[in-house]
Formats: structure tokens, sequence, C-alpha cells
């Protein structure tokens, strides 16, 4: 079996795959769920309901607060207690819709059944069909990004989709939600590719899945065995291969060059294969995004898992189910130990790229004391993106802006190899984040400035005509 990968940087750290084996159970309701106005890239959404309105479960909750916006839905069937500032994953205090549970009522206009619903069956659904309802359901990517998955299906005239790639890598430690979602739900997986494809026009599609799945591999390459369209394509274990650059460059051999561009404007469309799911239940089912699969884990949880989340479930309540925090010091990542953000609560609710839970326990809690740079050269050994961290890093710590952005630190992905394989422990990707944070505004008002100094030209030249 012919393994591929990409060509640039990567680093092997250990799987702790805890929960690979362990089925997926439904998490118990929570008492009170709390649904955040901004759980997607683009503009937060737009409360459509009010303090005391009766919702069911796949109530419209928030509407899309502009065109890279989402909406939300209800994931329980109550009332409306509040809404409010919560604290989020991001450790600041966001609005948000809060309710309090009662019941399990569904919207009568979701089909709960198990049968599979194939597009053959279903010629009605036009690209533009698909696409409203992939809208309409308020899907976002599930790896994480949580990037609205409408806009994905709809590039930019300039760029033109050859086909569509679906993520099934899940390179982080610890996490396992996606392979418990291949393994468990394959048929609708396969489906929800197809429909992509349709939606996207093309007629490839790619399955990339790292050869530590083995099982995966095989189950969905028996899924797809009659399909001549759709190829799983086996990948060597290596992060951060879940980056879409470096997927896309794994599974079809093409480089997307630094931003702005994008895996369309190489002719790739890339969609985790939570996604996809939740895009086969969206269209077929008339179901909206509001529950998804999660791992909860950590060395030192007693009863670590993978769970069918309601979103707006407290993460408290989930490391609860597994057993509590263990004893000692603890950090809690929303997301794996790589990418993942450190929580400043349990209170946080899980959102739409909740993919995991994981608790790091005793030392691995705490960061080594960090120490002079020894010029090894690891860092720029191990990037994917080609880059030299160790100068991003200094750069940003020096507040030098300007060649920050030459240095093209835009095009850094946060994966966080820079750090994990640096001698010194020194705090790269914290500082490059700070820095490429400023330099993101900087580039936003500079086009800002531009375009209204455009405008202000075209204004005064169609004063003087």
């Amino acid at each position: 079996m012919k393994l591929h990968t990409f060509k640039i940087g990567g680093v092997h750290p250990n799987e702790y795959k805890l929960t690979a084996e362990m089925p997926t159970t439904p998490a118990a309701l929570p008492q009170k769920a709390v649904f955040p106005l901004g759980q997607h890239i683009g503009a937060p959404a737009k409360p459509v309901v009010k303090r005391g309105d009766k919702v069911k479960v796949g109530t419209l909750l928030a509407e899309a607060g502009g065109f890279v916006s989402a909406p939300v839905y209800s994931s329980v069937s109550g009332t409306v207690l509040k809404i409010d500032d919560v604290i989020d994953a991001t450790g600041y205090r966001k609005p948000a819709i809060i309710i309090s549970v009662e019941g399990d009522e569904w919207e009568e206009s979701i089909d709960r059944s198990d049968k599979l619903e194939t597009v053959e069956a279903h010629p009605e659904l036009t690209p533009e069909e698909i696409i409203n309802r992939v809208k309409v359901a308020g899907i976002t990517g599930m790896g994480g990004a949580s990037f609205p998955t409408f806009i994905k299906l709809t590039p930019p005239p300039t760029a033109h989709a050859e086909c569509v790639i679906i993520n099934g890598v899940e390179c982080e430690p610890y996490i396992t939600s996606d392979y418990r979602l291949m393994m468990e739900h394959a048929d609708e997986i396969v489906q929800g590719l197809c429909l992509l494809m349709k939606a996207a026009k093309v007629e490839k599609g790619y399955i990339g899945i790292e050869c530590n799945k083995p099982k995966a591999i095989e189950l969905l390459t028996e899924k797809t065995a009659n399909d001549p369209r759709i190829e799983v394509v086996p990948l060597q274990m290596k992060y951060p291969q879940g980056g879409e650059k470096q997927l896309v460059d794994a599974v079809i051999n093409r480089q997307v060059p630094a931003p702005p561009a994008i895996p369309v404007n190489v002719g790739a469309i890339v969609q985790n294969v939570g996604t996809a799911f939740a895009v086969y239940q969206a269209v077929m089912k008339h179901k909206p995004l509001f529950e998804r699969y999660t791992t909860v884990t950590g060395l030192q949880v007693k009863n670590p898992g993978n769970f069918l989340v309601r979103m707006g479930t407290p993460f408290g309540q989930l490391i609860d189910a597994c057993g509590g925090l263990p004893d000692g010091d603890n950090k809690v990542l929303a997301g794996g130990p790589m990418m993942g953000k450190s929580v400043v609560s349990l209170d946080v609710p899980v959102v739409k790229g909740t993919n995991s839970i994981t608790v790091l326990s005793g030392a691995d809690a705490h960061r080594k004391k960090a120490q002079n740079c020894i010029r090894c050269g690891k860092c720029v050994t191990v990037c994917p993106m080609g880059l030299e961290p160790y100068l991003l890093a200094t750069l940003s710590v020096n507040e030098d802006w300007e060649r920050l952005e030459a240095e093209d630190v835009t095009s850094c992905i946060s994966c966080g190899s820079c750090q994990f394989t640096c001698p010194a422990h020194r705090p790269l990707l914290d500082n490059i984040i700070n820095g490429k944070g400023h330099v993101m505004g900087i580039i936003k008002a500079r086009v800002a400035k531009a375009k209204a100094e455009k405008a202000r030209a075209e204004a005064e030249a169609k004063a003087k005509a």
C-alpha cells in the first residue's frame, strides 16, 4: 500500500489514541445549555429569540449576522432564560443565548429515521439547493476552524474546483472523534461527499486517512468500491497533515501558494469528515447542526471516551461523565495538545468546532522553563510552511511589524510544530501568533484605507463630471 504525505516539515508526536476503539455514546442533556453567537469564523449570529420564548431541538436561535457567518440552532428543548455574555473557549466574554432544558422535544421537520438516503435517489437536489440547505442548517467546518461551509462551495470566479478532499486524517494526539465517526457512519460520510461533489460541480472526490487507522481505510475503501469517482488515499503518519494545505499536497501533489491563496486556487475544496456527515444530515434529513462527535480524553482521566454531544453542554459535565478531573494540577484544552486552547472555566460550552476536550495532568500541565535559543534550526526543519519560526518569534518580540509581514508571517498555520520540537522550550508559537495578529490588523487597516481613498476619488471624479 503506497502511503502519501506532504513534502515540507512535519513532526511525529506520540499518538495517545486512548479512545480509538471505544464506541461513541450519547452524552446526557445539560440542565442549562449555553449557545455562543460566535461559533464560526466571521460575524456573530443575531438572536431571533428573546427571554421567555419556548424552543425545541432544532429551533433557530440566531440568524447569520453577515455573509461570512452562520445561524445557530437549539440542541435542546426548553425556555430561553436570557441573552448574556459568557466566557467561551477563548477566555473572553462573548454574547450567548442561555436555555433552561425541559425535556427533549424535536422539531417535526427533522427526519430522525436511520434510513440511508442516497444522492442517486434524489435527482431533484440541484447544486444550488444543496448549498442553500447547507447554508440554512448552519454547517461550518467541524475540524476546528469553523469556516462556514457554503462559502467553500461557492468559490470566487477566479478559482475553479476540480475535486473535493475529505479530511479523515485526525493527526492530533489523543483525538479520536473523527475516527469513530468514520467507523460508525461511513455510509453517511460517503453520501455527504457525493453531495459536496455535486454542489461543487466536480467529478472527483478523495478521502485522506492516515495509516494508523487501517480499519477506517478498509471500511471506506469498501464503501466506495463501486464509485470510480471516489478514491481513498492512505497517508503516512505525520503532523500537521490535517492542515488544508498539507492535505492538498499529500493527496493531489499540488502546493497552495501563500495567503490570500486557498486550496480551491489549485482546484481543491477540503472538508472534514464531520462536515461531510453534517452535510448529509442537513440535506437529506433536514437536520440543522446542533450536535457533534467529541472525544474527552487524557492520560490520567479515569474513563475517557467518545460522545455524541449536544452543543451548549458544559465541558465540566462531560469531564464528570469520565470520572472527573484527576487529582493534582490539570490543564483542560478545547482541542488537542498541539493546537488546542486552554480554557479558564469548565462552564465553557461545547460548540461546533469542539472535536475534543483534552485533560493534561501533572508535569504535562506545566510548561518547561524557556532557555536561550541554541541555534539548532529544528524549528525551521519542521515548519510545514517553510518559514523561519525563530526569526518570526524574535521579530514579534521586537515589534518589527514591517519585516514580520515581509517574512510571510501570515502563512503561519499555528500548528505548533516549532514549539513542540524546540529543545530550549521557547514560546515560539505564542510570540508568532501575537505578531501575526498585529500584522493582520495592519493589513486590514491598509486595505480599508485604500478602499476609502478609492471611493473618495471616484466620488470626486463623479462630482466633476
